[in-house]
């Protein structure tokens, strides 16, 4: 028998990593600031969390500086867009095998 969680992906299992790429697949991209009111986070936690889903090749991280202040944009790379879909068949996969 096939364990039924083996398609989930550890890198989701947080509920920060697993809002970042919910928000990132529905957008061309958003700011930090952005980002961190939408999902009610502290700099740090959302710097922390970019920074595990940026190592992994699951987004890409961009910083510019608008006038005199930084900017820092996320998008999610074709990498992070294949696996996040693949999480969420995996947890599709499961809801459906108990019912």
């Amino acid at each position: 028998m096939q364990n039924i969680i083996s398609g989930l992906n550890k890198a989701f299992d947080n509920r920060i990593r697993l809002g970042i790429m919910s928000v990132l697949m529905v957008t061309d991209n958003a700011d930090f600031n952005s980002l961190k009111k939408m999902l009610d986070l502290t700099d740090g936690n959302l710097a922390s969390h970019a920074a595990a889903l940026e190592k992994l090749d699951f987004i890409r991280v961009e910083k510019q500086f608008v006038g005199k202040k930084p900017n820092t944009r996320y998008a999610v790379t074709r990498e992070g867009r294949k696996a996040f879909s693949e999480h969420l068949d995996a947890l599709e996969k499961l809801i459906s095998s108990n019912n």
